[in-house]
């Protein structure tokens, strides 16, 4: 268990830096518009990282908390939903649409009774998703 928090704290260490390189470089080479939507972007990838964070948390104890995963993969949807509506860049789109389809493939496997469904679609659809917003 403790390797699996270190894996994870290191993911949103990872994801914190690109987040912070991002903002640098787009606040270097755009406007402000461009700016507002790229964090906008970055930070909804970076919520929905921490949502994937829970997803894969609620799995690891589905047999004490099943709601849990439901909870989580609601969360990452209302973030999805966030970024759909604020980006024209089609690489976000497809990235977005990317990770709805993994997590709409475990909310299923859920609802079919998987306790263990495997989550590692939607942790590397999140991972596309948070490039290409740091792109």
């Amino acid at each position: 268990m403790a390797v699996s928090r270190r894996c994870r704290t290191g993911r949103v260490t990872t994801i914190a830096a690109a987040v912070s390189a991002a903002a640098l470089t787009i606040g270097l080479a755009g406007g402000c518009d461009t700016v507002h939507k790229a964090l906008d972007c970055v930070q909804t990838a970076e919520t929905i990282a921490d949502s994937v964070t829970d997803l894969q948390q609620a799995v690891e104890n589905a047999a004490n908390d099943p709601a849990r995963a439901g909870a989580a993969l609601d969360s990452i949807e209302q973030n999805l939903k966030k970024i759909g509506d604020k980006t024209s860049s089609s690489d976000v789109n497809k990235a977005v649409d990317d990770l709805d389809e993994a997590v709409g493939t475990v909310r299923a496997d859920i609802k079919n009774g998987d306790r263990a469904p495997d989550v590692k679609p939607v942790t590397q659809a999140a991972g596309e998703l948070t490039k290409v917003c740091t792109r």
